[in-house]
């Protein structure tokens, strides 16, 4: 079972008051029916999904209707779940917003739908039942998407959702348009607001885990990149030990100078700062990194120079 599929599961179980009822009703007829002059068709491939379509018609109209079974034309293998509504269409359609008492069509959904913050969590609850996908937190990418057909609809979603401050944004498809939240705590928050508690804790504790992983990876990287630099400089110095010995000019060093390259060359692998620390212990005398380094800058500037002058004799 996806993620998804777990999410939806779990917020169908969800009891609602009539004005919730009528809200989430709303949200799925108003983005997923096929209408005819006196038929409403919803259909879903999640059997609990329209289950309760088919509950809360009997519950507010009293009428029952059965659940039909179709072929999915989408390419998928699911077979998908149908409700043909053929009574009380225009109650129906009057009490969620599609036409008036005159049965004149509505462009916008009447603001007594969704007028308290119960009603509009109901609202994107059906909204996200019939159209709506959410990524397992365990993949790569954090992912939250509505698809849906018209841009009125999608506006007015859009809107809902950054009441709560979710920053959900649209984009154009070929066939509709997405609302999308890729913030991993926005999306968390939505599922809240959708009411599937089970599912947060789920997407939190992944997320937690995830983060913390990448922390640790960040810094693993950081501690790598540290220790490269520290032998890479080593190394530098190493060779500029090198030319100094192999040209006899040891002593154009001074005392302190001399000493900092036995000790390089005794402690390769050591940073400036551990090597600073290791000299000051050994020789009973304070220093610094940065008195470190000015007897390092010595050791290259002579062993630059010596590298010139046999340049030089080479040429």
């Amino acid at each position: 079972m996806s993620y998804t599929t777990k999410i939806k599961e779990e917020i169908s179980s969800i009891n609602n008051t009539e004005s919730e009822i009528i809200a989430e009703l709303a949200g799925f007829i108003r983005n997923n029916a096929i209408f005819t002059e006196d038929t409403i068709t919803l259909t879903t491939e999640n059997k609990t999904t329209i289950e309760r379509v088919q509950n809360f018609l009997k519950t507010i109209y009293e009428i029952n209707i059965d659940i039909t079974t179709k072929d999915n034309n989408n390419f998928s293998k699911k077979e998908l779940y149908a409700l043909v509504i053929d009574q009380k269409v225009n109650k129906i359609l009057q009490d969620i917003g599609l036409i008036d008492k005159d049965n004149n069509k509505l462009g916008t959904v009447p603001t007594y739908i969704v007028g308290a913050n119960e009603e509009i969590r109901a609202y994107l609850r059906g909204v996200f039942l019939t159209c709506g996908s959410i990524n397992d937190p365990k993949t790569s990418r954090y992912h939250m998407e509505l698809f849906i057909s018209t841009p009125e609809e999608s506006i007015f979603v859009q809107k809902l959702l950054n009441l709560f401050d979710l920053n959900a944004k649209i984009l154009g498809r070929d066939k509709g348009y997405m609302i999308y939240i890729k913030e991993a705590e926005k999306i968390s928050d939505f599922i809240r607001i959708l009411g599937a508690n089970n599912a947060v804790l789920y997407y939190e504790d992944v997320r937690v885990y995830r983060d913390k992983k990448n922390q640790t990876n960040r810094l693993n990287n950081c501690e790598q990149a540290n220790i490269d630099r520290i032998v890479a400089t080593a190394t530098e110095q190493l060779e500029q030990i090198k030319i100094i010995e192999e040209t006899a000019s040891i002593d154009l060093l001074d005392d302190k100078a001399r000493e900092t390259l036995e000790y390089r060359k005794k402690y390769p692998e050591a940073s400036l700062k551990e090597l600073a620390e290791i000299i000051s212990f050994e020789t009973n005398k304070k220093l610094s990194k940065s008195g470190l380094n000015h007897r390092l800058r010595k050791i290259k500037d002579l062993a630059e120079q010596l590298e010139k002058h046999r340049q030089k004799e080479k040429d």
